[in-house]
């Protein structure tokens, strides 16, 4: 029986396309052998065994300060890390709150740390990273209202960071992508902060592991539909009815911030990241969707990797678009897709 383009055996195997290019081939086949089974370990020995594999920080490129912030978050005291590039600072940037990935149970502000400083720099903006509540210690929506809450935090404070208040966006990949959309709704339903975009990568939007890109790219590429489904677990066991956890399942979209959502063609959650951007442009919020052909999750935080430079170098001018103040009337862009 073919199940998205692959025999049953094939996906059990993890067979992989034979059109990769060959560094994500050998990339894909270092992170199959080396990531461990996210499934197999309690979350507080998982950390513990990601932060033990990862490189040492550099922390580069260098920024004009890089300061670590503690705020009163909804559940105690929440930390920050605030980037602000080198320039010439006459003018207030943009500011992006950002939201990390990691299954909502891992990763942290080291995690991100070269990642939040390469944007801040190429985009020229000041980026807020968020040390939000891990679950499944944490269950949802503690990690959203982490964000929510750093959002609020940036508006009040982003003139002492040569930011401007009046443009401050929320970005995340991966679990952060859903944090970023899940705070976009939050932020609509309570009259809260204006936010001026929000920039989704590879984003988590739901929970429906039956999509086209669940079926031909759950085993092998790194991010399983197994992985997928017990992050889910730790994250939501309950509540998955509400759009602040499942961003997709809000009953209307009218009225959210402007959109970027860059997605990953060998992604298992590819589908439904398009799928919102869709639903996002047909009920008028202006929409920048771009598809990383080639490519897999997580591969923006893999600098190592030859075809993650020049994807960043694209993604960056896709930021500036929808940051700009004609991004608020533009209409959706067509997808496109690189490889």
């Amino acid at each position: 029986m073919t199940t998205g383009g692959f025999t049953s055996d094939q996906k059990e195997k993890g067979v992989r396309r034979s059109d990769l290019h060959p560094d994500v081939e050998a990339m894909l086949s270092t992170l199959e052998a080396g990531f461990p089974d996210v499934t197999q370990y309690p979350a507080a020995e998982l950390r513990q065994i990601i932060v033990s594999r990862r490189a040492p920080l550099t922390r580069t490129p260098d920024m004009r300060m890089a300061r670590d912030v503690v705020i009163d978050g909804p559940g105690g005291d929440l930390s920050l890390r605030v980037y602000v590039p080198h320039g010439d600072g006459t003018a207030p940037r943009p500011v992006i709150v950002f939201a990390h990935g990691g299954g909502f149970v891992f990763c942290d502000l080291d995690s991100h740390d070269e990642f939040c400083r390469s944007m801040a720099e190429a985009v020229d903006v000041v980026v807020v990273a968020v040390d939000y509540r891990l679950a499944p210690e944490n269950p949802a929506p503690a990690a959203m209202e982490d964000v929510y809450a750093a959002v609020c935090w940036t508006v009040e404070n982003a003139n002492s960071y040569g930011g401007d208040p009046a443009r401050v966006a929320v970005a995340g990949d991966s679990a952060g992508g859903n944090l970023a959309a899940a705070v976009s709704v939050a932020a609509r339903e309570r009259g809260g902060p204006s936010i001026a975009a929000q920039i989704l990568l590879y984003p988590v939007i739901g929970d429906d592991f039956e999509t086209e890109s669940y079926r031909k790219y759950g085993v092998g590429y790194y991010n399983t539909t197994k992985a997928m489904r017990w992050y889910w677990e730790q994250y939501a066991p309950n509540g998955r009815d509400s759009a602040l956890v499942v961003p997709s399942r809000a009953s209307t979209l009218t009225g959210l911030p402007p959109a970027l959502v860059a997605t990953a063609e060998l992604d298992p959650p590819c589908s439904e990241g398009e799928a919102y951007a869709e639903r996002l442009a047909a009920e008028g919020v202006p929409v920048i969707a771009h598809r990383f052909d080639g490519l897999f999750h997580g591969f923006l935080t893999f600098p190592q990797l030859s075809l993650t430079g020049p994807a960043r170098e694209e993604l960056w001018q896709l930021i500036i678009r929808i940051l700009a103040p004609a991004a608020r009337g533009a209409g959706s862009a067509s997808r496109s897709g690189t490889s």
